[in-house]
């Protein structure tokens, strides 16, 4: 009987914390003053969802949102684990990947989605529209929002434009840790200013796309974020790739400027300067590395 009424108000505290952390997202979200106030990509694309197949639809809308043309049924048997009647967070981004789009997790907040709303990114997020011991987990794709309406709107399951409020949305998001990703372009970056997440994204993106891809990828990221080490690695790696020796060398020596005690990127230099003929300068470069 204790233990019985114990285990009860702990649940209900529970239930208020995570009431109270839902609020306080959705508070600081409508105060703030850098997102627009409403914002709705109503040309989304619309895949009504079969029994169990929301992780196939949810990834066939973001796709085809950025004009890369899948079916969820195409997509079934890449991402759908019968055994588990759903989908792994995993198989959705590296599905995202092998279909030619960079695939780029968003921070787990609430602004951060809308952000890449406002930007014109749709957002596929993962929810539990059940309880923590009686999950019943969802991926859907957040196409909208209305902050002074409260109010967010999804592509999810059998419905085109499922309304929500923010504070549901907060709670059954949270439940899956707030995982979240957008699908993008090559050459294309995500709204938020995480250089570290996109050079991940990007490192794991060229594994599985051609080497174009993976230059245009890494080029508009160096113009974001121009001493960043991983990205200028990456862009000179991928130049280089493609044959374009004098880019790589530049991108190597950017790396050499910017990070001085990077051996690799001095050696790196010193390989493309030994290519272009020039072993004075490779030998002063290789005796930094």
């Amino acid at each position: 009987m204790v233990a019985s009424m114990f285990r009860n108000v702990l649940m209900l505290a529970f239930f208020l914390l995570l009431n109270a952390c839902a609020a306080t997202g959705v508070r600081e979200t409508v105060q703030n003053k850098d997102l627009p106030r409403q914002h709705e990509l109503t040309k989304t694309p619309f895949f009504p969802q079969e029994l169990y197949h929301c992780g196939p639809a949810a990834l066939a809308t973001a796709l085809n949102a950025i004009d890369i043309n899948v079916t969820p049924d195409q997509l079934v048997p890449e991402v759908y684990i019968p055994a588990r009647q759903g989908s792994l967070q995993i198989e959705m981004l590296a599905a995202s990947r092998r279909h030619g789009a960079l695939s780029v997790k968003v921070a787990p907040r609430l602004d951060a989605v809308l952000k890449e709303v406002a930007a014109g990114n749709v957002v596929v997020v993962m929810q539990n529209l059940g309880l923590s011991w009686a999950p019943s987990w969802h991926y859907a794709v957040v196409v909208g929002y209305n902050l002074e309406q409260e109010k967010v709107w999804l592509r999810s399951g059998t419905f085109e434009r499922f309304e929500m409020t923010l504070s549901t949305f907060q709670r059954t998001w949270a439940r899956s840790e707030y995982w979240a990703f957008v699908a993008l372009k090559p050459g294309s970056l995500p709204a938020s200013d995480d250089p570290d997440a996109v050079a991940k994204a990007i490192v794991a993106f060229e594994k599985n796309s051609n080497k174009k891809d993976a230059y245009l990828s890494y080029d508009a990221a160096v113009k974001r974020w121009p001493n960043h080490l991983v990205l200028l690695m990456g862009l000179g790696n991928s130049a280089y790739a493609l044959g374009n020796y004098s880019h790589a060398t530049s991108a190597f020596r950017d790396a050499t400027a910017a990070h001085p005690d990077s051996a690799a990127a001095h050696n790196n230099l010193a390989n493309m300067l030994m290519i272009l003929g020039d072993a004075k300068a490779a030998k002063l470069a290789a005796e930094k590395a």
